[in-house]
Protein backbone atom coordinates (compact mmCIF):
# COMPACT_ATOMS: atom_id res chain seq x y z
CA UNK A 1 0.00 0.00 0.00
CA UNK A 2 1.04 3.55 -0.64
CA UNK A 3 2.34 5.97 2.06
CA UNK A 4 0.20 8.43 3.30
CA UNK A 5 0.65 12.01 3.23
CA UNK A 6 2.00 13.00 6.89
CA UNK A 7 0.19 15.49 8.14
CA UNK A 8 1.29 18.13 10.81
CA UNK A 9 -0.53 19.63 13.10
CA UNK A 10 0.40 23.31 12.66
CA UNK A 11 0.58 24.82 16.34
CA UNK A 12 -2.01 21.94 17.25
CA UNK A 13 -5.66 21.66 16.49
CA UNK A 14 -5.56 24.93 15.62
CA UNK A 15 -9.13 25.24 13.61
CA UNK A 16 -10.34 24.14 17.06
CA UNK A 17 -8.00 25.45 19.75
CA UNK A 18 -6.01 28.25 20.46
CA UNK A 19 -2.95 27.63 18.56
CA UNK A 20 0.75 27.12 20.12
CA UNK A 21 -1.52 25.61 23.76
CA UNK A 22 -1.17 22.64 25.51
CA UNK A 23 -4.94 22.15 25.35
CA UNK A 24 -5.08 22.17 21.36
CA UNK A 25 -1.42 20.57 20.66
CA UNK A 26 -3.46 17.02 23.38
CA UNK A 27 -6.74 17.65 20.84
CA UNK A 28 -4.33 17.10 17.81
CA UNK A 29 -2.78 13.91 19.68
CA UNK A 30 -5.58 12.59 20.51
CA UNK A 31 -7.25 13.11 16.62
CA UNK A 32 -4.19 10.88 15.43
CA UNK A 33 -1.52 13.60 14.82
CA UNK A 34 1.89 12.45 14.87
CA UNK A 35 3.51 15.10 14.15
CA UNK A 36 3.16 18.60 15.81
CA UNK A 37 4.95 21.93 14.71
CA UNK A 38 5.18 24.67 17.37
CA UNK A 39 6.74 28.27 17.81
CA UNK A 40 8.93 29.20 20.43
CA UNK A 41 9.99 32.53 22.25
CA UNK A 42 11.50 33.36 25.39
CA UNK A 43 10.17 35.63 28.57
CA UNK A 44 12.24 38.62 29.53
CA UNK A 45 13.71 36.26 32.18
CA UNK A 46 14.72 34.11 29.38
CA UNK A 47 11.94 30.86 30.32
CA UNK A 48 11.20 29.17 26.79
CA UNK A 49 7.29 29.66 26.05
CA UNK A 50 5.06 27.92 23.06
CA UNK A 51 4.35 31.58 20.82
CA UNK A 52 4.18 32.79 17.33
CA UNK A 53 3.18 36.51 17.05
CA UNK A 54 6.09 39.35 17.62
CA UNK A 55 3.34 40.60 19.88
CA UNK A 56 0.30 39.34 22.29
CA UNK A 57 -2.49 41.13 21.08
CA UNK A 58 -4.02 38.72 18.69
CA UNK A 59 -3.54 36.00 20.87
CA UNK A 60 -3.68 36.69 24.44
CA UNK A 61 -5.61 40.74 24.06
CA UNK A 62 -2.80 42.12 25.85
CA UNK A 63 -0.08 44.39 24.18
CA UNK A 64 3.50 43.97 24.10
CA UNK A 65 5.85 41.28 23.11
CA UNK A 66 6.31 37.53 25.11
CA UNK A 67 9.51 39.02 25.36
CA UNK A 68 8.56 42.18 27.46
CA UNK A 69 7.12 39.86 30.07
CA UNK A 70 8.88 37.38 32.92
CA UNK A 71 7.50 34.11 33.13
CA UNK A 72 5.53 34.79 36.31
CA UNK A 73 3.37 37.79 34.10
CA UNK A 74 3.30 35.56 31.87
CA UNK A 75 1.68 32.32 33.58
CA UNK A 76 -1.17 35.15 34.71
CA UNK A 77 -1.83 36.15 30.81
CA UNK A 78 -4.66 33.94 29.09
CA UNK A 79 -3.76 32.26 25.30
CA UNK A 80 -7.87 32.23 24.11
CA UNK A 81 -7.60 33.77 21.01
CA UNK A 82 -10.87 36.06 21.83
CA UNK A 83 -11.29 36.73 18.34
CA UNK A 84 -12.32 33.49 17.55
CA UNK A 85 -13.64 31.81 20.39
CA UNK A 86 -14.94 34.59 22.93
CA UNK A 87 -14.86 33.17 26.11
CA UNK A 88 -14.63 29.10 25.60
CA UNK A 89 -10.66 29.34 26.22
CA UNK A 90 -10.50 32.26 28.68
CA UNK A 91 -9.27 30.08 31.51
CA UNK A 92 -6.81 28.40 29.11
CA UNK A 93 -2.55 29.31 29.72
CA UNK A 94 -0.22 30.23 27.82
CA UNK A 95 1.88 27.07 27.13
CA UNK A 96 5.91 26.77 28.53
CA UNK A 97 8.51 24.41 26.54
CA UNK A 98 8.70 22.82 29.50
CA UNK A 99 4.60 21.84 29.27
CA UNK A 100 5.23 20.45 25.82
CA UNK A 101 7.67 18.55 27.06
CA UNK A 102 5.77 16.37 29.16
CA UNK A 103 2.97 16.22 27.07
CA UNK A 104 5.33 14.62 24.45
CA UNK A 105 6.90 11.99 27.49
CA UNK A 106 3.73 10.60 27.63
CA UNK A 107 3.44 10.33 23.50
CA UNK A 108 6.83 8.98 22.83
CA UNK A 109 6.03 8.16 19.18
CA UNK A 110 4.60 11.83 17.97
CA UNK A 111 7.35 14.13 16.56
CA UNK A 112 7.64 17.98 16.99
CA UNK A 113 8.93 20.48 14.81
CA UNK A 114 10.21 23.24 16.92
CA UNK A 115 10.59 26.39 15.49
CA UNK A 116 13.04 29.24 16.91
CA UNK A 117 11.06 32.87 16.14
CA UNK A 118 13.58 35.37 14.85
CA UNK A 119 12.00 37.75 17.60
CA UNK A 120 13.77 35.86 19.85
CA UNK A 121 17.27 35.69 18.06
CA UNK A 122 17.53 38.78 17.50
CA UNK A 123 16.28 39.37 21.44
CA UNK A 124 18.51 37.14 22.88
CA UNK A 125 21.50 36.18 20.66
CA UNK A 126 21.36 32.41 18.61
CA UNK A 127 23.94 30.60 21.35
CA UNK A 128 21.80 31.75 24.31
CA UNK A 129 18.25 30.78 22.50
CA UNK A 130 19.54 27.60 20.95
CA UNK A 131 20.73 26.55 24.76
CA UNK A 132 17.61 27.52 26.70
CA UNK A 133 15.77 25.59 24.31
CA UNK A 134 17.78 22.44 23.56
CA UNK A 135 18.38 22.04 27.15
CA UNK A 136 14.62 21.80 27.87
CA UNK A 137 13.70 19.93 25.27
CA UNK A 138 17.06 17.08 25.99
CA UNK A 139 14.51 14.70 27.65
CA UNK A 140 12.99 14.31 24.48
CA UNK A 141 15.68 15.29 21.61
CA UNK A 142 15.16 11.72 19.71
CA UNK A 143 11.20 13.39 19.08
CA UNK A 144 12.46 16.91 17.73
CA UNK A 145 13.38 18.37 14.45
CA UNK A 146 14.81 22.18 15.17
CA UNK A 147 13.56 24.32 12.40
CA UNK A 148 13.80 28.30 12.00
CA UNK A 149 13.92 31.00 9.42
CA UNK A 150 17.43 31.71 10.28
CA UNK A 151 19.71 29.56 8.60
CA UNK A 152 22.62 30.74 11.01
CA UNK A 153 20.56 29.35 13.66
CA UNK A 154 20.79 26.15 11.81
CA UNK A 155 23.74 26.06 11.03
CA UNK A 156 24.70 26.63 15.04
CA UNK A 157 22.38 23.79 16.00
CA UNK A 158 23.66 21.00 13.04
CA UNK A 159 27.19 22.21 13.96
CA UNK A 160 27.17 22.29 17.81
CA UNK A 161 24.38 19.84 19.30
CA UNK A 162 24.30 16.99 15.59
CA UNK A 163 20.20 17.93 15.96
CA UNK A 164 18.27 17.36 13.00
CA UNK A 165 17.40 20.76 11.50
CA UNK A 166 14.71 22.14 8.84
CA UNK A 167 14.97 25.41 6.86
CA UNK A 168 11.71 27.75 6.79
CA UNK A 169 11.64 29.71 3.49
CA UNK A 170 8.49 31.71 2.13
CA UNK A 171 9.50 30.86 -1.10
CA UNK A 172 9.80 27.22 -2.85
CA UNK A 173 12.26 29.16 -5.11
CA UNK A 174 14.66 29.57 -1.88
CA UNK A 175 15.48 25.94 -2.28
CA UNK A 176 18.04 26.56 -4.15
CA UNK A 177 19.73 29.48 -2.34
CA UNK A 178 23.83 28.34 -1.65
CA UNK A 179 23.15 29.05 1.77
CA UNK A 180 20.34 26.07 2.39
CA UNK A 181 22.32 23.74 -0.33
CA UNK A 182 26.02 24.10 2.26
CA UNK A 183 23.64 23.66 5.50
CA UNK A 184 22.02 20.42 3.88
CA UNK A 185 18.61 20.27 6.04
CA UNK A 186 16.46 17.30 6.58
CA UNK A 187 13.64 18.59 5.78
CA UNK A 188 12.60 22.00 3.93
CA UNK A 189 9.59 23.80 4.65
CA UNK A 190 8.17 26.69 2.16
CA UNK A 191 4.50 28.54 1.34
CA UNK A 192 2.26 25.98 -0.61
CA UNK A 193 1.44 29.20 -2.36
CA UNK A 194 4.70 29.44 -3.87
CA UNK A 195 5.17 26.01 -4.99
CA UNK A 196 4.72 25.00 -8.75
CA UNK A 197 1.20 23.80 -9.91
CA UNK A 198 2.96 20.86 -12.28
CA UNK A 199 5.74 18.41 -11.75
CA UNK A 200 8.00 16.22 -9.35
CA UNK A 201 9.04 18.30 -6.44
CA UNK A 202 12.17 16.80 -4.92
CA UNK A 203 15.30 17.83 -3.45
CA UNK A 204 17.97 15.37 -3.10
CA UNK A 205 18.38 13.71 0.12
CA UNK A 206 15.76 16.37 1.99
CA UNK A 207 12.17 16.10 3.10
CA UNK A 208 9.92 18.65 1.62
CA UNK A 209 6.98 19.92 3.96
CA UNK A 210 4.26 22.71 3.14
CA UNK A 211 2.18 24.98 5.02
CA UNK A 212 -0.70 25.72 5.35
CA UNK A 213 -3.27 23.17 3.81
CA UNK A 214 -6.88 22.64 4.58
CA UNK A 215 -7.84 20.78 1.22
CA UNK A 216 -7.33 16.78 1.89
CA UNK A 217 -7.59 16.34 -2.10
CA UNK A 218 -4.55 18.56 -2.53
CA UNK A 219 -2.44 17.10 0.21
CA UNK A 220 -3.02 13.97 -1.50
CA UNK A 221 -2.01 15.28 -4.85
CA UNK A 222 0.91 16.70 -3.37
CA UNK A 223 2.34 14.01 -1.68
CA UNK A 224 2.33 11.77 -5.03
CA UNK A 225 4.51 14.59 -6.38
CA UNK A 226 7.23 14.39 -3.55
CA UNK A 227 5.84 16.48 -0.81
CA UNK A 228 6.09 14.34 2.35
CA UNK A 229 4.66 16.45 5.00
CA UNK A 230 1.51 19.22 4.96
CA UNK A 231 0.96 21.04 7.70
CA UNK A 232 -2.69 22.22 8.57
CA UNK A 233 -4.73 24.04 11.02
CA UNK A 234 -7.84 21.45 10.72
CA UNK A 235 -5.62 18.16 11.36
CA UNK A 236 -8.81 16.18 12.70
CA UNK A 237 -10.65 16.82 9.64
CA UNK A 238 -7.81 16.12 7.11
CA UNK A 239 -6.89 13.38 8.54
CA UNK A 240 -9.94 11.33 8.22
CA UNK A 241 -10.79 13.33 4.97
CA UNK A 242 -7.21 12.11 3.87
CA UNK A 243 -7.86 8.48 4.87
CA UNK A 244 -11.34 7.88 2.91
CA UNK A 245 -9.68 9.82 -0.25
CA UNK A 246 -6.77 7.14 0.10
CA UNK A 247 -9.22 4.25 0.75
CA UNK A 248 -11.31 5.03 -2.40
Amino acid sequence: MEKSVNLVAHRGYTLNYPENTLVGLGAAIEAGANFLEVDIQLSKDKVPFLFHDRDMQRLCDQAGSLHDYTASELNEFRASDSGRFGNKFADNPITTLLDLVGLMQTHPKVTVFIELKRSSLEKFGIEFMVEQVLSTLEPVKDQCVIISYSIEALAYVSEQYQWPIGAVHDDWEERNNEAIADLNPQYFFCDLETVPAEGDLKLNNTHLAVYECTDPKLAVALHKRGIEFVETFAIGEMLEQTRDIAGN
